[in-house]
């Protein structure tokens, strides 16, 4: 079979996956995830050795340490993922609920109904965790999905699709309902993105470049976001120790994500009292620090940060570092090289936070915390398929209830349209 022929049979059972998915009762579903949860747990030793696979390889074609962190399967991730599923399990199912129901002034009640979107396409990279969190989420909307890892995790990701396969069968949950392409070839994706008539939307997670290929090319409506370019400012007000644990935790914890700080902004008040303390701690954490001129006269021995670096998305031990007048340069700052993923601000001053909410327009604002809880299972949605930043058909982290849709419907007795 051609592999056009191939993708374009997956697709179609897919669809016919999805009208079984779309009338599953939620017990059927929420079972099948606690036994794909147990699974997992019990199958970690043969992931880990498909793993294994995917990380040597990685390491052989000189991938980034970021892009191998997000690919190894350790025990704490194979946790992760059956508690994201177990979590998402527990989760109200949004599929059949009404609301917002009316009475027209001719007798006729009408309301809205949550339904599936149908057949859900990802296209990822490197991170393995994705495939059960995706399968998961959109099983739980009632939707099926196709999955098209990158091809540094295609060991990883096959094995953990043939888990979920396994026990969504043994609860009445056909195989088309979770698919992994079972190809690394480019043309793969290309095919893909041509059948709308079978795929309702694609979310592609990974690079920019990746992202900006699918938006390119898909014949189908995308859900992205291409960078996380994400702020924190610390305000004149700020409790400084909570800064610094706020700012270290945002850039140091895990780096090569898009929800970790690039870009630090003070307020010229804070900056004598805050930076070079705040530079001695990111120094010893390995990371490297680009600046303005005024904050290179507090931290004398960092690099100058150039203009492109108010826009980058490192994704590794890299911070831009930029000294503010106040809270509207800082807002500024923001509107002109934000990317709307993610921005926080320290302060004790009620009205500038208050503020800061307001007209930040990115997914996720934040007020004295971590950048870092723009995520779907820290936000307690249970997983996330994904974050969008384009606010059509859906704005941040998304979980299970974005990836339903809805639909009118019309309780009459009889009318008719004259």
């Amino acid at each position: 079979m051609s592999l056009k022929n191939e993708i374009l049979r997956m697709a179609q059972e897919a669809r016919d996956a999805s009208h079984v998915l779309a009338n599953l009762p939620t017990s059927a579903k929420n079972s099948a995830l606690e036994r794909m949860a147990e699974a997992l747990l019990k199958s970690a030793s043969s992931l880990k050795k498909a793993n294994a696979v995917d990380v040597r390889g990685a390491r052989k074609a000189k991938l980034s340490s970021a892009m191998i962190d997000r690919l190894t399967l350790s025990d704490g991730v194979i946790r992760a993922m059956a508690d994201s599923l177990k979590e998402v399990a527990l989760l109200p199912d949004p599929v059949g609920e009404v609301s917002k129901m009316w009475k027209r002034p001719n007798g006729l009640w009408v309301g809205k109904m949550r339904i599936p979107l149908g057949v859900i396409g990802i296209i990822y990279e490197s991170r393995p965790n994705v495939t059960s969190d995706a399968a998961g989420l959109c099983l739980k909307a009632g939707n099926a999905v196709i999955l098209r890892g990158g091809s540094e995790a295609i060991h990883s990701n096959l094995a953990i699709a043939g888990i979920l396969q396994r026990v969504g069968k043994e609860h009445g949950i056909p195989p088309g309902a979770i698919q992994v392409i079972p190809t690394t070839s480019r043309r793969a994706v290309e095919e893909m993105l041509q059948l709308e008539e079978y795929i309702d939307v694609l979310i592609p997670r990974g690079g920019e470049d990746l992202i900006r290929f699918v938006v390119s090319h898909s014949k189908i409506p995308v859900i992205k976001h291409y960078k996380g370019v994400c702020h924190v400012f610390v305000d004149a007000t700020a409790d400084l120790s909570m800064a610094e644990t706020i700012c270290y935790n945002a850039k140091v914890q895990r780096p090569g994500v898009c929800n970790a700080m690039e870009t630090l902004l003070v307020h010229r008040e804070a900056a004598l009292r805050f930076l070079p303390s705040m530079g001695e701690k990111f120094r010893a954490a390995g990371v490297e620090l680009r600046g303005c001129p005024e904050t290179r006269r507090l931290l004398k021995s960092i690099k100058a940060a150039k203009e492109d670096d108010w826009t980058a998305e490192y994704l590794d031990l890299i911070l831009a570092v930029r000294v503010v007048a106040d809270l509207d340069e800082a807002l500024e700052h923001i509107r002109r090289y934000g990317s709307a993923h993610t921005d926080s601000i320290v302060t004790a001053d009620y009205a500038n936070a208050q503020r800061f909410l307001k007209e930040v327009q990115s997914s996720t604002v934040l007020v004295n915390a971590s950048t870092r809880f723009s995520d779907g299972f820290q936000l307690g949605l249970g997983a996330e398929i994904g974050i969008s930043t384009s606010k059509l058909h859906a704005f941040g982290p998304m979980g299970v209830e974005d990836l339903t849709t809805s639909k009118f419907i019309v309780y009459g007795s009889g009318q008719i349209r004259t």
